[in-house]
């Protein structure tokens, strides 16, 4: 028998996070599809690239979204059987409030990690064709900056030209081992500058022990110098903020390419915020289960699912914005970035386990 009421509770709940699943899929392709449509609304492509789009950026985005869909979907499995008395049914059988959070709990916590290691980089790949997708429909190609398996790379536009400028490894405000090529208007090489280090902290960088070739006429010349400033459109700060958003990265990349990410120029700090938070993930969904139960077992008299509609929203915009300010801090530097993606869920699990305790004795 216990067998069975464990069945019903895990499929049970898994049926209904499948449906909250879809509605939140739903809604959001019919939100993101206008987006797409207002995209690409001056650019002659096929019918079917808004949809396919969306159909890209959506998991990603469902993903962020999963500790609300887990908290709905655990308010909504356990009103309805609580309003069908089969929650009633299951104290009788010997089930305490306690137990059936914790299966519910632990439910969470394993489409935590599974979602972490199978979705996670399926979704990161579709983000990653999705970003590529639309950068090659985007109006201004002008100023392109890219970090890839050989490192940096920026294009930028000038008046007298273009510039591409090639390093293999950014460290704190500095590049190493520059290549910066200039080219006119018509794309022909003007010169070539190598520099083993570059300070980029602001506009102007600095460039040291600078080894400067000439194209002129057919003709080269070579000159050197210790120090030599060029002024760009980057600095450290603007370039790393272009890497801020790590939905192209999963999990699993994340961990086995910690250092070489670092050394291709991600920012360490944000790095580190990235992993706690995505490490993060299964324990908040255990947390949200639990406030979840404590909002609907504390009785087992049929209510008003309105009221508890209204008090399941209010519940998330409250976490949500929690998490937020938390996230704030964080980057403002008043508190650690991995703190930042920790401190909700030990802030929300403090209140949880008090509200365990007391709806366990009921």
């Amino acid at each position: 028998m216990n067998k069975i009421l464990f069945q019903y509770l895990v499929f049970g709940f898994l049926k209904t996070f499948v449906k909250v699943l879809l509605i939140f899929y739903c809604f959001g392709i019919i939100l993101n599809l206008f987006e797409e449509i207002e995209f690409l609304k001056n650019i002659n492509t096929d019918i079917f690239l808004p949809l396919i789009l969306t159909a890209l950026y959506i998991p990603s985005m469902i993903i962020k979204l999963l500790p609300f869909i887990v908290f709905i979907s655990c308010m909504w499995f356990l009103l309805s059987i609580r309003n069908n008395k089969d929650l009633l049914s299951l104290k009788v059988f010997g089930y305490s409030n306690f137990r059936i959070f914790f299966i519910l709990a632990v439910t969470s916590f394993f489409i935590g990690w599974f979602v972490l290691f199978a979705i996670n980089p399926l979704t990161s790949t579709m983000m990653k064709y999705y970003e590529q997708t639309k950068s090659e429909y985007s109006l201004d190609l002008d100023h392109l900056v890219t970090i890839n398996k050989n490192g940096l790379w920026i294009k930028e536009t000038l008046d007298s030209g273009h510039r591409i400028i090639h390093a293999t490894e950014t460290e704190d405000n500095f590049l190493r081992d520059v290549t910066i090529f200039n080219l006119d208007s018509n794309n022909n090489i003007k010169n070539k500058i190598y520099s083993e280090l570059s300070n980029i902290n602001n506009n102007k960088w600095v460039l040291n022990n600078a080894a400067i070739i000439n194209f002129k006429n057919g003709m080269t010349e070579e000159e050197f110098h210790e120090s030599y400033s060029i002024y760009s459109n980057y600095n450290y700060e603007k370039i790393t903020s272009l890497f801020k958003n790590f939905d192209t990265m999963s999990f699993v990349d994340l961990i086995l390419n910690y250092k070489d990410l670092q050394n291709k120029g991600y920012n360490k700090s944000y790095l580190d915020q990235n992993l706690n938070s995505m490490l993060s993930l299964p324990f908040f969904l255990f947390i949200m289960a639990a406030v979840a139960s404590i909002l609907t077992m504390n009785t087992l008299k049929k209510s008003n699912n309105f009221t508890f509609i209204i008090v399941g929203l209010i519940s998330c915009v409250s976490i949500y914005y929690f998490k937020d300010l938390s996230i704030a801090l964080g980057q403002t530097n008043r508190i650690s970035l991995p703190l930042a993606s920790w401190m909700p869920i030990f802030a929300i699990g403090l209140f949880s386990s008090i509200g365990i305790l007391q709806i366990n004795e009921k």
